[in-house]
């Protein structure tokens, strides 16, 4: 357990106030940015692959690098994207994630589950539940 002195010495040198992992957001859920290079990153140690990130220019004239969630995206130099908080685990210096189906960057096709991720609408034949309201009486 700490001493009240080294508890004094925690907040003076690890100040948690105003502290945010999405600091190029300034406290927005979603910035609007342009893309300026697509390109791959191996990912840290244990892990193996090519993971897809996006060099973007948000609204607010800052850059990051976001990571292109999802298979066959279609999204290239110059596509208005969305950004939002959410890093990529094994991708160093990757804390941003892109939404898929807004403004120029595609929806996955052909998903059915976890649409909500990947920019998807809801295909016609899929509705699991049917509202009270657009229920017919059946006698």
């Amino acid at each position: 357990m700490a001493t009240p002195k080294q508890a004094g010495l925690r907040n003076k040198f690890y100040p948690e106030n105003n502290f945010s992992r999405t600091p190029r957001l300034q406290s927005r859920p979603h910035v609007k940015g342009i893309v300026n290079k697509v390109t791959t990153m191996s990912p840290k140690k244990p892990n193996s692959a090519v993971r897809h990130v996006a060099k973007v220019t948000l609204t607010s004239k800052l850059r990051v690098t976001a990571r292109l969630p999802g298979i066959n995206y279609l999204c290239s130099k110059y596509n208005r994207v969305l950004v939002e908080g959410g890093r990529a685990n094994d991708l160093p210096g990757v804390g941003y994630t892109l939404i898929r189906g807004v403004y120029d960057f595609s929806p996955v096709i052909y998903k059915k589950k976890r649409r909500s991720i990947y920019g998807v609408s809801r295909p016609d034949g899929l509705s699991k539940y049917i509202r009270k309201c657009v229920r017919k009486k059946q006698y």
